[in-house]
């Protein structure tokens, strides 16, 4: 543990109480002046620490901050987050990061989490509006030993791991836009980006990217985005724990994913069906072949949407962008 670690376990610890700078020192052993320089480190981190001449130092509250030291203890994961948990103040990309650290034999399991993001990405070479401090910018690594056509899954086990998320944390009703959006009030509260790698033999890795709005203000998102966005702040207007809501999120990931790789794919299956904003949907699809219009019918065991045209021809969709049409519109 380093001396910037010990002085915030003990700040913790007091609960919101003053503790004397002579104390901290003699503790820890080391000089007032270098716990003052730590106190300033952790100020300068985000944390709130309040400090007196006479009183000494206090955590005046718990940051809201994604660092390892506020979201590790709370974990209740086995594998995601709990080895490996890359944390940045600031970063162009956490999937761009995320798969450096693949490439370079990172394990399954590893987060890339960040504050704020300079080029996040979405589906399509969009971009992901990451403001610092408002968001859950955060990639994962993994390993799972599937056939190719099954990679889908993945996709499905994370959408419903996040509308999962937003229901239990933070009393939302989200649906799931068929492939990789989550939705509230048809407004977009979050966003999943998947790029797998793949050899002959199967999958070598797969890096999961979720972009969630929470406590961004209406107002502030960009204008011109394809679907209007929102977030948890925007829809129950107060401001809530991104550190929970995150925990929250991982559990249920690794819960889902856990049991992808046992076989047991079928609950997540029906709760993604549940969730589905697009079946029973007249649709446009943009596919890799060109456009298709019809309806949504299903979603089929490995996650691909399934899709009757106007000359009654079921189309399994394996990606592509949709377009829900008006219930007036005629195939």
């Amino acid at each position: 543990m380093t001396l910037r670690d010990a002085v915030l376990v003990a700040l913790k610890e007091k609960n919101g109480q003053w503790f004397s700078g002579e104390a901290l020192s003699e503790i820890l052993k080391v000089s007032r002046t270098t716990i003052w320089k730590q106190i300033k480190t952790l100020q300068a981190e985000g944390y709130e620490v309040d400090s007196s001449p006479k009183k000494g130092y206090r955590l005046s509250s718990p940051p809201d901050l994604l660092s390892p030291d506020e979201v590790c203890p709370g974990l209740t994961t086995e594998v995601l987050g709990t080895k490996h948990y890359f944390y940045y103040p600031e970063i162009d990309s956490t999937n761009t990061r995320a798969r450096e650290l693949a490439a370079a034999g990172y394990p399954e399991g590893t987060v890339v989490v960040a504050e704020m993001q300079t080029a996040g990405r979405g589906r399509r070479g969009r971009s992901w509006y990451s403001p610092a401090i408002k968001g859950i910018y955060l990639s994962v690594i993994l390993r799972p030993v599937l056939p190719l056509k099954e990679i889908s899954r993945v996709s499905l086990v994370t959408a419903v791991a996040v509308a999962e998320t937003l229901e239990a944390e933070l009393n939302l009703q989200p649906r799931i836009k068929w492939p990789n959006d989550i939705l509230i009030n048809n407004r977009k509260i979050a966003g999943i980006l998947s790029e797998a790698v793949t050899d002959m033999d199967g999958v070598e890795y797969i890096v999961i990217g979720i972009g969630l709005n929470i406590n961004n203000q209406a107002r502030d998102f960009p204008s011109g985005f394809r679907t209007t966005a929102t977030s948890a702040l925007a829809e129950y207007d107060h401001p809530s724990s991104r550190v929970k809501v995150l925990q929250g999120l991982l559990a249920r990931l690794e819960s889902h994913y856990f049991q992808l790789l046992s076989g047991n794919f079928a609950s997540t299956l029906e709760k993604g069906k549940s969730l589905s904003m697009v079946i029973g949907q007249e649709l446009r699809l943009d596919t890799i072949n060109g456009f298709i219009v019809g309806q949504a019918i299903d979603i089929d065991d490995n996650g691909f949407l399934l899709v009757r045209d106007q000359l009654n021809t079921i189309h399994t969709i394996m990606s592509g962008e949709i377009s829900i049409l008006p219930p007036s519109h005629s195939l």
